[in-house]
This record gives C-alpha cells, structure tokens and sequence, in this order.
C-alpha cells in the first residue's frame, strides 16, 4: 500500500466536487500516482478518462488515481500484425462481436494467470465499469469459436479515444485477434489512437508507442473535442483482413 505520508491529495469517497490534480504533478517514483481515495462513480471515472487519468489499485489499497510518463498508446492504423496473427485472422471458423458480452470479459480479465494470480480487477472495478457500460461509456469485444468466448478486451471510450483496460485469450492469439479487430472499426470511426497506459513486451510487440505524457496529453486534449460514440456498439465495417 502506498505510504500515506506521500505528498499526494487525498479525495473523500463522498467528495465529487474536487477535481483530480494535473497529471502534470503526478509522482516520478512511483511513476505516475497522483491522487488517492475518491469513488468510482460514472462522473469521476469519466472526468478522469478524459484527463489522461485512471484508477489501478490492489484488493487491499484504496482507490489510486495514475498517469504515468511516458504512456504507451497504438495508432490505430500502425497496429503491427505478425504472420501468425494473420494466419488466425484470416481463418473462417471464428466470429467477432462488440458489446455483446461486456461483463463476461470483464469476468475473464479478472481470472487469474499463471504469472499474475492476484488481480486488480476487484469487485468494485466490475461494478464501476459495469456502470460505465449502460452508461454507454465502456465496450467490449468478443471473440468466438463453436459458440465459447476465446478471447476478448474492454476498455472506455470516450470522444475519439479509446482507453484500453484490460484483455485475455483463452486460445493462442484470441486478445490479438480482438486487438486488430477493434483496431479496424476504431479506423472506420476515424479514432486516432488506443491508449494502452503501462508499455508491456506484448503491446510493444504489436506496436504500442511510448509518447512523452505531454505529447500524450495533448493528443487526448485533441480526441476529446469530438462527440463520444456511446454504446451499445455494433460491428459495422467491412472485411479489412486483406488490405
């Protein structure tokens, strides 16, 4: 848990009225925090989305509010697809859905993993981004062989950003699969980028950027003057796998 003597603001779970600190005074070490405490609800999770800001904690620490410098994000049209990832999108035995099964992903996000057996997706992170998904704000996409969801990602989008949270695969490729599919309809929508937060070896991989949080926030700043598309989203592009 995060030392409470840290020179870093504290939020009531009643106060809705403070707003987040500047990301620009968020911590070097631990790189990024910058608030503590505060709610879930569908107004502070937006207000802080929308500043270049997100909540990531375990079961056992309050509520910690991040913007971490740099910040990974992928350009939506520089998604890299390797060869194998190509040989699973151009098979025909899968389909592919939005917002269809929205808590059941956030169910398998959750799950844990041979490498990570905790999670920071508690009971009140499902419970907040449920919200946020009536709320049109939050969207999943699915992943499906013989009728069984293999893989999948969800994430809030808000303006013309997407802010990707958390993915799983259930068979080799399936969060990659999800990726380049959300990818192709963020295009057809004409988003620029998919925020991806904390650069990862398997984001980097498939083309994540490290940009500065200035830049990174100046880009947002950019999204956000463009109306949000609010949910419940359907798949409405054609077949890209061969452009």
């Amino acid at each position: 848990m995060t030392d409470p003597l840290l020179p870093i603001p504290w939020l009531n779970t009643s106060d809705e009225i403070t707003p987040l600190p500047d990301p620009e005074s968020a911590m070097i070490e631990p790189n990024g925090l910058l608030a503590i405490g505060g709610s879930l609800s569908i107004n502070r999770l937006e207000e802080a989305y929308r500043e270049g800001i997100f909540p990531w904690y375990g079961p056992d620490e309050p509520i910690l509010w991040w913007s971490p410098d740099p910040r990974a994000v992928i350009p939506v049209d520089q998604l890299h697809i390797s060869r194998s990832l190509r040989r699973a999108l151009n098979r025909a035995d899968y389909q592919v859905s939005l917002d269809r099964a929205f808590e059941t992903v956030v169910e398998a996000c959750a799950e844990p993993r041979p490498d990570q057996p905790g999670t920071w997706i508690t009971d009140d992170m499902k419970a907040a981004y449920g919200r946020l998904h009536r709320a049109g704000l939050a969207h999943s996409i699915e992943i499906w062989r013989d009728q069984r969801l293999i893989g999948g990602l969800y994430g809030v989008s808000l303006g013309r950003a997407f802010f990707g949270e958390s993915m799983f695969s259930r068979e080799p490729n399936a969060s990659k699969m999800a990726m380049a599919w959300l990818c192709a309809q963020l295009r057809a929508w004409q988003f620029q980028f998919l925020d991806c937060q904390m650069p990862t070896s398997h984001l980097l991989s498939m083309g994540a950027r490290c940009l500065p949080r200035r830049q990174f926030l100046m880009m947002l700043a950019a999204s956000q003057r463009q109306a949000t598309r609010r949910g419940p989203w359907t798949l409405d592009i054609e077949d890209w796998r061969h452009e």
